[in-house]
């Protein structure tokens, strides 16, 4: 399977979610993409495969990805403080993956109906769904 892990600004995200995959699916390739390259450093060091920065990386490995992780930002045009262009926003929401978003209530949106949780819940909740996905 396909999956990539997308991020911004300092890959906070990005990188705890590849550390935490790779704990539970060591021999699982995850391609990470950063919207810049301190994200993308960041989700390397982590344990990423291979990694990538930029808006073109995001809109060809969205074409055949599996699943793509990360912050709910990543299909909102203009958030993660303008890291997010329309071209990624559009090319993510388009793509056939399986998405895994996580949310964050930060950058100009609320999302009603979710509760507060702490990252490192909502990210056992994304290695919890990669792990049913991988068993499919």
């Amino acid at each position: 399977m396909k999956i990539i892990v997308i991020d911004g600004q300092g890959g906070k995200i990005g990188r705890t979610v590849i550390d935490q995959l790779k704990k539970r699916f060591p021999e699982q390739e995850l391609l990470a993409i950063g919207t810049n390259s301190i994200a993308t450093s960041s989700m390397l060091k982590a344990g990423a495969s291979q990694g990538a920065t930029g808006e073109n990386p995001i809109l060809v490995a969205s074409r055949d990805a599996d699943i793509i992780i990360g912050p709910i930002a990543i299909v909102m045009a203009d958030s993660l403080l303008g890291e997010i262009t329309p071209a990624m926003a559009n090319a993510v929401s388009a793509s056939n993956a399986y998405k895994i978003l996580i949310p964050t209530n930060r950058c100009n949106h609320y999302i009603a109906g979710c509760q507060a949780v702490s990252l490192s819940d909502a990210i056992q909740a994304v290695c919890d769904e990669v792990g049913r996905m991988l068993s499919l």
